[in-house]
């Protein structure tokens, strides 16, 4: 299968910008779903983010009922759901309504998130002991590039992980006392309830209703080795790698997934989706000028403040870079894809060729809506118009 032939999907963020509000950024999310579904996107995926000024999308069920409503064939699903803030049983539920609405339709994206922050408090924790920092050590990887495709520096996420803070606002996502279990032992309950195999210690069937027997399709998010793409490969279930966020690490989950991987009923071979931030624009300087406020907007929410609300390309100019303000948002920024639809279809198929990728997903954001607008129905014209072509003479 050549490049152009994968599906291309979109996730999606109801980015709320500057002067707007969220009532806009959902309402704008809706419209952008229904040109999507005409354009030839696959699917729609909403992420999931909280406390963000930036983004509106809090409660991805909810806006997937509202997006499946407005559309008729499009599949809509999550981007992915926070596990470290839901307990298996109100997932399931949830998505089993959604499968009950919009049957075939949904697909249900598990994330790590809640988890990976107390993680990465602990290992922050060891480090202060004495002797910690020694022990875990390691040589900095540096950036380079891989058949044309640029792997830079791994961004660390420890600093924002101790933030008192961000511990505070997690801490507001869950009842008092509350323990996230195991992801592991997460997704094997909510693959358990979804199959109608789930079990009490007495032996009793637990049925979920909705839920159990949904034709929901399970989708595992991960941004590096470790326990998202061992538990996705050991289950044989589709995984989504995020270049968008963390491209520094995206290539060795892809990797270490299809290690991992093993047969299952719903795959029987790894099937990756991979994600790339992308604005498209009729020519490259105009395609610069709607991305130049992305930089600042990357750099709000890597300091801790949430995400902001999306500047416009003026408020953007206005912000004074330090060295260190530069260096906190280089990786996202230098692997942004910005320009022409050909150029960007071009990055796309140099993303999908190194990572193998099955399927492709892109997110866009601009401040004005008929720019995003704009930049996905350029994109998705010539994407498929290569497909087509290639269809043509082959």
């Amino acid at each position: 299968m050549t490049a152009t032939a994968i599906p291309l999907s979109i996730l999606d963020l109801a980015p709320i910008t500057s002067g707007s509000d969220a009532g806009h950024a959902l309402r704008n999310s809706i419209d952008l779903a229904q040109r999507a579904e005409v354009a030839g996107y696959h699917r729609f995926w909403l992420a999931e983010h909280h406390f963000t000024p930036g983004v509106a999308s809090s409660a991805p069920a909810l806006l997937i009922g509202q997006i499946a409503a407005a559309t008729s064939s499009i599949r809509v699903g999550s981007g992915a759901v926070q596990t470290g803030h839901q307990t298996p049983i109100s997932v399931v539920e949830q998505f089993g309504i959604l499968d009950a609405l919009f049957p075939g339709r949904i697909d249900l994206g598990l994330g790590r998130s809640g988890q990976l922050r107390a993680e990465l408090v602990a290992k922050l924790a060891a480090k202060s002991r004495p002797g910690g920092e020694a022990a875990r050590r390691r040589p900095p990887r540096q950036a380079r590039m891989v058949d044309g495709l640029l792997i830079p520096k791994p961004f660390s996420y420890a600093a924002l992980a101790g933030s008192t803070r961000l511990q505070y606002l997690n801490a507001l996502l869950q009842q008092p006392g509350a323990a996230t279990p195991d992801y592991r032992d997460q997704v094997e309950e909510i693959l358990a309830l979804i199959d109608g195999t789930a079990m009490s210690p007495d032996a009793d069937a637990v049925v979920a209703v909705p839920g159990r027997g949904a034709a929901v399709e399970p989708w595992i998010f991960g941004s590096s080795r470790g326990a998202s793409a061992e538990v996705a490969g050991q289950h044989g279930l589709a995984f989504a790698a995020s270049y968008h966020i963390t491209p520094g690490t995206a290539l060795e989950a892809v990797e270490a997934y299809r290690v991992a991987f093993r047969p299952s009923a719903r795959w029987s071979e790894p099937h990756v989706a991979v994600s790339a931030d992308v604005v498209v624009a009729d020519d490259e300087d105009t395609a610069r000028v709607l991305a130049s406020p992305y930089g600042v907007w990357v750099r709000s929410a890597r300091t801790g403040q949430g995400a902001m609300a999306y500047p416009s390309p003026d408020e953007a100019a206005r912000h004074h870079w330090t060295a260190e303000d530069r260096e906190l948002v280089a990786d996202r920024v230098d692997t942004q894809f910005v320009g022409t639809a050909s150029a960007v279809a071009d990055q796309l198929e140099t993303l999908a060729r190194v990572t193998g990728a099955d399927e492709l997903v892109v997110t866009t954001i601009t401040h004005r809506h008929a720019d995003r607008l704009r930049s996905h129905e350029l994109l998705a014209q010539e994407w498929l118009g290569r497909a087509e072509r290639i269809r043509a003479h082959s």
